[in-house]
């Protein structure tokens, strides 16, 4: 664990603002497995995970293989007496546009398709390269794009819903959760694991490296 520095503002340093104290400091250069806190109020500032590229990239290509399950299989089944029906993940958004919803179809299919298909894509284009230091053209305007995406993805709340209308469906017919039903679990654990596996600073302060 390293401390960081206070810096006066006048500094041409890269530098911070600790989120409690408000103090401006000089941001360090972490080894890997170190942290930095903030001098004033010990608050953790930075950390430097090991292997945090490596992790963040497995996380990312086993969310990009249960994606493309999540959309391949079905996601539920339902039989009611002899008819028989099942719907799979990207067929949820056209089923909202046969209902007279079209908005409604478009956000879905932006929330829950288009934003996850950007991190997860984004992420391979960014990380790849960077386990061994190389930086592909366009990855910081790339970056940007999977900063920003990460905010509207909302794949948890399309399965909360979906976890409510099964309790409402299941009264009514059999209920069969499919194979996409559970990649579509697997990939909201490693999609958020891959996430929180390396903070946006280290990951811009890698791209911006001269080797990359």
């Amino acid at each position: 664990m390293s401390y960081c520095h206070l810096v006066h503002p006048s500094h041409s340093t890269q530098r911070l603002v600790c989120p409690d104290c408000d103090a401006l400091l000089e941001m360090p250069d972490l080894e890997e497995g170190e942290k930095a806190v903030c001098p004033r109020c010990v608050a953790p500032l930075l950390s430097n995970p090991r292997n945090s590229v490596h992790r963040t990239a497995a996380l990312a290509f086993a969310s990009g293989l249960l994606f493309i399950v999540a959309n391949a299989f079905p996601f539920m089944t339902l039989e009611a007496g002899y008819r028989y029906s099942e719907m799979r993940l990207w067929q949820s958004a056209w089923g909202l546009e046969a209902e007279g919803n079209p908005y409604l179809a478009v956000a879905v299919s932006f929330f829950i398709l288009g934003a996850p298909a950007l991190l997860i894509g984004g992420l391979l284009y960014l990380l790849l390269p960077l386990m061994w230091n190389r930086r592909l053209p366009g990855a910081v305007p790339i970056c940007r794009w999977v900063l920003w995406a990460r905010r509207w993805n909302m794949i948890e709340v399309f399965l909360l819903g979906a976890l409510v209308s099964l309790l409402k469906l299941g009264k009514l017919a059999t209920l069969t959760l499919g194979t996409s039903f559970w990649a579509f679990i697997a990939l909201i654990v490693c999609l958020t694991a891959a996430l929180a596996s390396i903070h946006p600073r280290e990951l811009w302060a890698r791209l911006e490296m001269p080797d990359a």
